[in-house]
């Protein structure tokens, strides 16, 4: 491998609650500290340990909220305090990112910056580690953003899309970004599978960071007078990267990528995803994620089925599940609280999360 590069450097965004994956994932412990394949890893720390391969560890910084600093200090010793930038607030990925880059450019103005959720699972390193260095290298010879895609496997509504337009490198299968979709209905989404022109957006990309600054301030008005800061941070608006800047730079990419990718947002989703990854591909370490051929997924948990199907399935550890004429549930625990819901019905899941904190504000 060659040497680690002096301009290269990572951000890992880690500031999210994981509120769909009530009640393992929790507002006070959310799902990037958590492992969910029973890996032995957590997702932030299995993150860290990927990029840890090609980028130096002194340019690996990671944006949290500033709660959750003795979590990742538990977890990342290694990494310095001055390379954890506290979020006061949530403001959207716009705010962390405008941050991080700014601070990145005053050590280095020639930074290139890939920028990574730490709630995804990666399958294929050294594929990820090709895609990655790759796209670093086009944006440090060109201005651009470049976005990792995956070609999606099944017609999926909770995922973004992006549409690929003109080829700019066809050996490494770079577009041109045609058009942004953010969560479509499923008619779309089948459209969109079908058509071959779409990946899933995976929100991964890379930039370099000179030209990301000149971008923020061109297109989001908000921020030509304010810059992220401790003290006026609670005043940005909450925006995203992809609608607040990509959609609107002459020069948005997108990259199709060669590695396995499974986004950690839903019970369903990490089941579908991280079973089909599990069957095609070969995850490192691997995954503890069991099937019974009729539909039914445990995830890092003992069960036993009977005359029951489709349903998913997470305990602690320690814990047995015995689960007779139930069909298309979750059933979920996590610290005290045992959910079993349709895995359907995302509106009953909320209720349900709801009510728990309401009760517990009762006490």
């Amino acid at each position: 491998m060659k040497p680690l590069s002096e301009n290269y450097f990572c951000l890992i965004l880690a500031g999210g609650i994981g509120s769909r994956l009530w009640p393992a994932s929790r507002a006070t412990y959310p799902k990037q500290f958590m492992d969910f394949g029973g890996t032995g890893r957590t997702l932030i720390q299995r993150t860290y340990d990927r990029f840890a391969r090609f980028i130096r560890a002194d340019h690996i910084y990671i944006s949290t909220m500033a709660s959750f600093i003795p979590i990742l200090q538990d977890q990342l010793p290694q990494l310095p305090r001055e390379q954890i930038l506290a979020e006061p607030v949530r403001r959207g990925t716009l705010a962390p990112i405008t941050l991080a880059t700014t601070v990145i450019s005053d050590l280095c103005p020639e930074a290139c910056i890939a920028v990574s959720p730490a709630d995804q699972v990666i399958y294929g390193d050294d594929l990820f580690m090709g895609d990655i260095l790759h796209a670093l290298d086009v944006v440090a010879k060109s201005p651009g953003v470049i976005n990792m895609g995956v070609p999606p496997t099944r017609p999926e509504i909770g995922y973004g899309y992006v549409q690929m337009g003109e080829t700019i490198d066809q050996e490494q299968r770079i577009y041109r970004v045609k058009t942004f979709t953010e969560k479509p209905n499923l008619d779309f989404a089948q459209m969109f599978m079908d058509s071959g022109e779409f990946l899933w957006n995976t929100g991964l990309f890379v930039f370099g960071a000179h030209y990301m600054l000149h971008n923020i301030i061109k297109h989001v008005p908000e921020y030509q007078d304010v810059f992220p800061s401790l003290e006026s941070y609670a005043v940005l608006p909450n925006l995203s990267m992809e609608h607040a800047v990509l959609e609107h730079t002459g020069h948005s990419y997108v990259q199709k990528c060669h590695y396995g990718w499974a986004d950690v947002g839903t019970w369903e989703g990490i089941a579908t995803d991280m079973l089909h990854a599990q069957q095609n591909n070969t995850p490192h370490p691997p995954l503890d994620i069991k099937t019974d051929g009729r539909g039914n997924v445990s995830l890092h948990s003992e069960t036993l089925f009977d005359n029951a199907t489709g349903n998913i399935v997470r305990l602690p550890s320690g814990h047995l599940a015995a689960i007779s004429g139930l069909n298309d549930f979750v059933v979920a625990e996590e610290n005290g609280v045992l959910m079993i819901c349709p895995k359907n019905d995302a509106a009953a899941m909320r209720r349900l999360q709801t009510l728990a904190h309401l009760d517990v504000l009762k006490e």
